[in-house]
């Protein structure tokens, strides 16, 4: 035990905790909120320190580095005005900064203020913290010409502190934390530059963003930007290309995807193992129309709630339609076709349901952010005392789909209540109850993300880690206590008397568009056997061999293999190196001898020889590996 003098900061409790820990810490938690290390403790406060290799402290980093980064720009170009600049985490970038530059930024610029950044960091000044009246903020940034600190200062909210950061001559609008000095700032990389609306809308005038990244150590940012490189040789976009998977095509608009044979056979193997899984859990197909009327959108939210994001509407008889952003009202008037019995709950619709949502242009990436996706949706009519065991069963089906897939990382989250909501708090707090208690049930361990609920009701997230251990939202597990009365449905209880029934929104794999490129790019477009588009090359080394072959690609298409025969007159080597550019699982080189034993000799994709084989045996391994993941073993809870 130790004790610490009156006004001793976070630092100074880390350095007496060990030498190690005060070099590493760059944040402190105190009483659960993240502040700087030199904040004065009081006594009997919860102290945490916060060490630069995690996500909080890297946060700290980055959002420092953006200052030092705006302090670099503004003393190599002094006409430009700062904006915002904080720190993100999207798998490349680390933090950025926008500018109000008339002509915006080279890489020349970049490497230039990458320099200054360096010498300011090398002088290993302290941010110093301070908090100012909204009259002395609004007269400093004022006498500065910072026209867009100034409309940030408007924004926050009246009672709230305004605090200044500083280092060296430069000052910020800025809540904090930072890190205790730049010197501190061990390892960052600028690496790209881009334009963005100020508050992301184009009606505003279009600023100069530069990303960069930054790291607790050279080490740990090297080892980043190696990430990012492999990342850039598995982005889907490319693979789908190379593949021959998909494409996007400006004649019939952007965010809306054309699926090529190869692409859409996948699709098709990755929706009939859904629809097998979906029908072991217990759940019954269902299929609803692109269109509904404005009057039943009206009555589910969307056009109070999501307007901005649904289609205009068309008229059609006198009356408006939308196209659909959502399922579930279709799913519900399913439901309302005739009265329910509580003997009949809980009743599961599934579908994949094709909707439509407006995105802006700028947000459109390939098949992660689209305008029309297939949504792997499923709709849950229950009792409140089978709530628990529906969200249950709904975890069990999650980790039982996304593990088919070879994923086994995951990252889960509570979201509560948003600002805009409708429903009773008392509601929202049973149903945020229920949620927890599934998870604590099946020992899975949570995070919350407070705020991020729908405005109907909370939910769980579930974020899958691909092979680079990134993080992807797929899994979503909703409670909607408002559509139920909206809609008025009902079902007879035990009394004989009506009553109203929970609503599970739930989409496991998020949306077939989404799902398959995360996939490609888990796997570098090398799939699966059992979900590649074709599973076996059968590469003759000459035209004499071609009969043979024909016969082997007939086997194979009788065993519900999937194989094409290569007939072009080329090389071997050329062959296989194309099956290998394609991520073919296998190539079946038949040349004469093959022939004569009646045989094929195995390749697989990675180079390895399997050497001569009779073709009955290369059928079996073939099977073995293609065979598609076992059926469910379903407990009920």
């Amino acid at each position: 035990m130790f004790q610490l003098e009156g006004g001793s900061t976070a630092l100074d409790l880390a350095r007496k905790l060990s030498r190690s820990l005060g070099q590493k810490a760059v944040a402190a938690k105190i009483d659960g909120k993240l502040c700087d290390l030199t904040t004065p403790l009081s006594d009997g406060a919860g102290v945490e320190v916060v060490t630069g290799d995690t996500p909080e402290g890297r946060e700290v980093i980055r959002h420092s580095a953006a200052h030092v980064m705006a302090a670099a720009v503004k003393k190599l170009f002094p006409v430009v005005k700062v904006t915002i600049g904080p720190a993100v985490d999207d798998g490349v970038n680390g933090f950025y900064y926008d500018f109000d530059n008339e002509r915006g930024f080279t890489e020349e610029d970049l490497e230039n203020i990458s320099r200054q950044m360096q010498q300011e960091i090398d002088k290993d000044l302290p941010f110093t913290r301070r908090e100012v009246s909204r009259e002395e903020a609004r007269r400093l940034f004022a006498e500065a010409g910072e026209s867009y600190k100034l409309e940030l200062l408007d924004a926050i909210p009246e009672g709230e502190k305004v605090s200044l950061y500083q280092h060296g001559d430069f000052v910020d609008l800025c809540r904090g934390p930072h890190l205790p000095s730049t010197g501190a700032i061990k390892a960052f990389r600028l690496l790209s530059v881009a334009g963005a609306y100020w508050r992301g809308d184009s009606r505003n005038r279009m600023l100069a963003r530069i990303y960069g990244t930054a790291f607790e150590d050279k080490k740990a940012l090297q080892a980043h930007l190696e990430r990012v490189e492999e990342a850039k040789k598995r982005d889907h976009r490319t693979l789908g290309k190379q593949l021959d998977l998909f494409s996007f095509s400006p004649n019939v608009g952007g965010g809306l995807v054309l699926w090529h044979p190869r692409g859409a056979r996948v699709r098709a193997l990755i929706e009939e193992f859904w629809r097998q899984s979906h029908f072991d859990y217990g759940y019954q197909l269902v299929y609803s129309p692109h269109i509904g009327r404005a009057d039943l959108w009206q009555k589910s939210g969307h056009l109070d709630f999501y307007r901005q994001n649904m289609y205009s509407p068309m008229e059609i008889e006198g009356n408006p339609f939308f196209l659909k952003p959502m399922n579930c009202p279709f799913h519900i008037e399913i439901y309302k076709s005739k009265l329910r019995s509580y003997r009949e709950l809980p009743l599961r619709f599934c579908e994949l349901g094709t909707v439509y949502r407006y995105e802006a242009s700028g947000v459109l990436h390939g098949l992660l952010r689209v305008r029309g996706f297939t949504q792997d949706d499923a709709h849950i009519f229950c009792r409140e005392d089978q709530l628990d065991a529906e969200v249950r069963r709904c975890l069990a089906h999650t980790f039982y789909l996304l593990r088919s897939f070879g994923f086994s990382q995951f990252d889960i989250y509570v979201s509560t209540r948003p600002e805009k909501f409708v429903g009773e708090l008392k509601d929202w707090e049973k149903a945020t109850a229920a949620l927890k208690g599934a998870l604590e049930e099946e020992k899975l361990a949570y995070q919350i993300d407070p705020g991020e609920g729908v405005f109907y009701g909370p939910k769980i997230d579930i974020k899958i880690r691909d092979s680079l251990g990134r993080s992807w939202q797929c899994t979503t597990v909703q409670i909607d206590f408002n559509n139920p009365r909206r809609f008025e449905i009902e079902y007879v209880d035990r009394d004989n008397h009506r009553a109203q029934p929970f609503m599970v929104h739930r989409a496991l794999l998020g949306s077939m568009e989404r799902f398959f490129g995360v996939l490609l790019e888990h796997y570098a477009g090398a799939l699966p056997a059992w979900i590649a588009p074709v599973q076996v090359q059968v590469l003759p080394v000459t035209d004499a061999q071609l009969p043979f072959a024909r016969e082997v690609l007939r086997r194979l298409q009788q065993e519900n293999l999937r194989a094409e025969l290569d007939e072009r007159n080329e090389k071997l080597s050329f062959k296989i190196r194309e099956a290998q550019l394609q991520k073919i699982p296998h190539m079946w080189v038949i040349g004469q001898r093959e022939v004569d034993q009646q045989g094929v000799s195995p390749r697989t994709r990675a180079g390895k020889d399997l050497g001569l084989m009779p073709l009955a045996e290369a059928v079996r391994l073939l099977q073995q590996e293609a065979a598609r993941p076992e059926r469910p073993r379903i407990q009920e809870v």
